[in-house]
C-alpha cells in the first residue's frame, strides 16, 4: 500500500484514545458482519442504541461477533435507564453477565437521579472490573447545563470509576453538546476542556460538521460517539486529512 507523508498516526487497537464508537441501531447480522468486513480496523466499540438490544434477533451471536474482532460492545445507556426506573439493576446486571458483556453505559438522560447514586452504580460496576462508560447531560432540548455543571459531573464520575465520559448529545445531534440545528456549543466545550483531560471524553458527534469539529480542535486521535454503521470509513478520512473538511489540517 503506497504512504503518504503528513498523515497523522493513528494508534493501533486496543486504544486508549483516537476511540470510534459506532451505533448500532439494529442492524442483522448479515450487515453486522459486512460491517466487520469493511470497517473493523477502524470501530473500537459498538453500542446498541437505545433499547435495540431487548428487540434484536439473535442479539448474542452479534455481540461474540464483534467481541472476536477486538471491538466493545455495550447496551445503549437508555436501556440501563429503564432497568433503574423500574427498580432492576441487579436484573441489569444479571442481564449483563447474561450476554457475557465487559462493558457498560451508565446514564441518566431521561430520568431523575441522585448523582451520588449514580456513582455508586458506577463504582460497583468498575470494582466488578467491568469498562464503564458514563453519560453527562440531558436528552432533552430544553435542560441545559451549566459548564461548571458538566465539568463537576465529569470530574465525580471519573473519580468513581469511570474509563471515559460520555458527553451527550444523542444519535440526532442536536442537543446537549450541539444546538437544535447541530450547530456546535464552542464556549461549553471550550470550558469544559480546561478541567477534563481530552482523552477522558468521548464526544458524540453523529453529524460531519460535528466529527469536522473536534478533529480540528483536538486532532486526529479525539474520542467520538454514536458514530453511523456508514460513516466509519468516511470518519476515518476525516481523522487522516484525506477529505477536504480536513485536508490542510496535517499537511506540513
Amino acid at each position: 500500500m503506497i504512504e503518504l507523508p503528513n498523515i497523522p498516526q493513528r494508534p493501533e487497537k486496543p486504544r486508549e484514545k483516537g476511540l470510534t464508537m459506532v451505533m448500532d441501531k439494529g442492524i442483522s447480522l448479515n450487515e453486522a458482519q459486512m460491517l466487520i468486513d469493511s470497517s473493523e480496523q477502524f470501530i473500537d466499540i459498538v453500542k446498541f442504541g437505545f433499547g435495540t438490544a431487548l428487540v434484536t434477533k439473535n442479539i448474542k451471536e452479534k455481540i461474540q461477533l464483534y467481541k472476536n474482532h477486538g471491538i466493545k460492545v455495550y447496551l445503549g445507556g437508555t436501556l440501563f435507564e429503564a432497568f433503574i426506573a423500574r427498580n432492576m439493576f441487579s436484573k441489569y446486571c444479571e442481564y449483563i453477565e447474561e450476554l457475557e458483556i465487559d462493558t457498560v453505559e451508565i446514564s441518566d438522560g431521561s430520568i431523575k437521579m441522585n448523582h451520588n447514586q449514580k456513582c455508586e452504580y458506577i463504582n460497583e460496576l468498575a470494582n466488578k472490573k467491568m469498562t464503564v462508560f458514563s453519560e453527562v447531560g440531558y436528552k432533552s432540548s430544553t435542560k441545559i447545563l451549566a459548564p461548571s455543571k458538566w465539568i463537576k459531573l465529569m470530574k465525580k464520575e471519573i473519580e468513581a470509576g469511570s474509563w471515559k465520559v460520555i458527553a451527550e448529545a444523542r444519535e440526532s445531534g442536536n442537543v446537549g453538546l450541539y444546538r437544535s440545528g447541530g450547530e456546535v456549543r464552542s464556549d461549553l466545550i471550550e470550558e469544559i476542556l480546561t478541567k477534563i483531560p481530552k482523552d477522558k471524553i468521548l464526544w458524540e458527534a453523529p453529524k460531519k460538521q460535528q466529527q469536522v469539529f473536534f478533529i480540528k480542535l483536538l486532532g486526529a486521535n479525539v474520542n467520538l460517539g454514536n458514530i453511523g454503521t456508514h460513516d466509519v470509513i468516511p470518519l476515518e478520512c476525516l481523522r487522516l486529512g484525506l477529505r477536504g473538511d480536513t485536508f490542510f489540517n496535517f499537511i506540513q
